[in-house]
């Protein structure tokens, strides 16, 4: 496991589920730790339970005036790891049925707030010549996953930026990767569980498991090895523009 001692982490939606996970993580390596999200509650109590080395902002990844904001806050602070983690899982319906509201509200939190994030944190990382950005994918995209189609798209989009990205930054000693986890145990895919059986006619269950029983390993991630592969990641001081897949074989 890396050691992140006297690193600070900034991680988007770091209130609840993965970005807690990976908050935690981060925490446990040493790393001070910084969580932004756009509820204020969920952020002060996983603050809390880190106690020290631990703080939050309120943030809205996808209004660029907030991170502004955000970015202003932190002029002071040493931002050396960026873990673009907030994302939201949208419509589950047929192409053909989806607002183009709800396809834009995707792109916005899952697209456009990784690249105001790195627009707002990657210049002092070239400057410092060092620093450290993940952002949170899918392997949803590089497997068919019908009525999916805004999701799969957002998250595609941020592995493109992300290889693009890291021969931007590379010479200046900044690392770009992604993370593409799925499926993953949690309220999200309780979530996509509950609206597949109603769509289908099945239980819960059973949607759960025709889903589950397309991996290698028979079962999902847990929030806890997301986190761990993020802080494994930063550890890897040799890789970058690098798309890595933890979905117990989801796409073997």
């Amino acid at each position: 496991m890396a050691d992140l001692s006297g690193r600070t982490a900034l991680v988007t939606g770091g209130g609840t589920g993965l970005g807690a996970a990976i908050a935690r993580a981060l925490h446990a390596g040493g790393a001070t730790v910084v969580l932004a999200g756009r509820r204020a509650e969920p952020l002060a109590a996983l603050c809390e339970e880190l106690g020290e080395r631990a703080s939050w902002r309120v943030c809205d990844v996808a209004d660029p005036a907030s991170v502004d904001a955000l970015a202003d806050a932190l002029s002071d602070v040493e931002v050396s790891i960026l873990i673009n983690n907030a994302g939201i899982g949208g419509p589950v319906a047929p192409l053909i049925e989806i607002a183009v509201d709800a396809w834009d509200e995707v792109f916005d939190v899952n697209v456009r707030g990784v690249f105001l994030l790195c627009r707002a944190f990657l210049p002092g990382m070239v400057e410092r010549g060092s620093g450290d950005v993940i952002n949170l994918a899918s392997v949803t995209g590089k497997r068919p996953l019908t009525r999916r189609t805004p999701y799969a798209a957002s998250k595609m989009a941020v592995i493109g930026l992300t290889s693009t990205l890291a021969f931007e930054v590379g010479a200046s000693g900044v690392r770009v990767n992604s993370l593409s986890p799925g499926p993953v145990q949690g309220e999200r895919m309780d979530r996509n569980f509950r609206l597949e059986a109603e769509r289908t006619g099945t239980s819960y269950e059973q949607a759960q498991d025709a889903y589950v029983s397309r991996s290698a390993l028979n079962r999902m991630i847990t929030e806890d090895e997301v986190g761990a592969a993020v802080v494994a990641m930063l550890g890897m001081t040799g890789m970058t523009g690098a798309d890595v897949d933890l979905s117990a074989g989801m796409i073997a």
